[in-house]
């Protein structure tokens, strides 16, 4: 049968980081400077892949897909979260959760498959450097970023689908700073467990085999870098993969941890650090471990800073 929403609840209230007015406002400093930081930090690098020529490759594009995505994920949260904490304004409406929810989704999902499509363009630059312009076209590239949006974001909606057609007829506080899908789901006053399991078997399904293209890719880097056995080739695929590879590391900790797991073993105050570090920290980290790690980007970051300077 066709299930409808049968919800009563017209708005969701978030329980927010804390009730201490002191901490409260402690609180907004902290994350409106990390989010300010993060804003400007992505900003940049956009702007410095955009501009230079010298970062005008499939490398530095998908770079700046993943910029784009890091700038965009806090955007959906923090400045609502903000608000909770400086103006106690906690609630958000079931349209605005619904939309809420499926934009965080379709990002998180599509940085998921970016860093699978960078992985396997570190498996090209490395194993086969004299096919990569060849392999790695701009048409590819292309194709490959459309393809990963356009998985997120039907990813999302069916996630959203599944999780917005339950019904909720109260409580109607969602132990979170945003609309994610185990808070949602608790709230739900009908059966969820044929919806869990579905998005239990889908986020397993996708996020599997994106971890397994990223680890087989990283494997034959690794079997390449040990045949070859030359002066400098340890150091050489580091700078080419290690700043992926700590990405990677980072946003699948994390997400795996929120997402893939049923929900009995849910817990509020976990999920809340947790869901800061893949939400918060982890886009303000990326542009600063790429921009450490690579002397292209840190050249190209020094150019746009004198550009400005000059402007000024």
């Amino acid at each position: 049968m066709h299930r409808v929403n049968l919800s009563t609840v017209s708005e969701f209230v978030f329980v927010g980081l804390s009730d201490a007015p002191e901490i409260r406002l402690l609180l907004f400093v902290l994350f409106l400077l990390i989010y300010l930081a993060t804003v400007a930090g992505n900003i940049t690098l956009l702007v410095a892949i955009s501009t230079d020529s010298h970062l005008h490759s499939p490398m530095y594009f998908f770079l700046s897909n993943l910029s784009l995505l890091d700038l965009l994920c806090p955007t959906i949260t923090v400045p609502k979260m903000l608000g909770a904490l400086l103006l106690e304004h906690k609630e958000i409406s079931f349209s605005g959760c619904l939309f809420q929810h499926f934009s965080l989704i379709a990002v998180v999902g599509t940085e998921i498959f970016l860093l699978t499509v960078m992985a396997y363009d570190r498996y090209v630059a490395v194993c086969h450097p004299l096919r990569y312009p060849s392999i790695v076209s701009t048409k590819l590239c292309a194709r490959l970023a459309v393809g990963t949006w356009a998985a997120g974001l039907l990813n999302s909606l069916l996630h959203t689908s599944l999780v917005f057609t339950l019904s909720f007829c109260g409580p109607k506080e969602i132990q979170q700073y945003y609309c994610d899908i185990p808070p949602v789901l608790a709230l739900s006053c009908s059966s969820t467990r044929s919806t869990e399991l579905v998005l239990l078997v889908v986020a397993g399904v996708l996020g599997s085999s994106a971890c397994m293209v990223t680890v087989v890719s990283y494997i034959y880097i690794l079997l390449e870098i040990l045949s070859r056995n030359s002066p400098g080739i340890w150091h050489k695929a580091f700078s080419t993969c290690g700043s992926h590879l700590t990405v990677v590391c980072l946003f699948y900790g994390t997400t795996i941890c929120t997402y893939v797991r049923p929900s009995f073993t849910y817990s509020p105050y976990r999920d809340r650090v947790v869901s800061m570090l893949y939400g918060i920290l982890t886009p303000l980290l990326n542009p600063i471990i790429y921009s450490l790690r690579n002397k292209e980007v840190k050249c190209a970051l020094r150019r746009v800073i004198s550009r400005l300077r000059s402007a000024l």
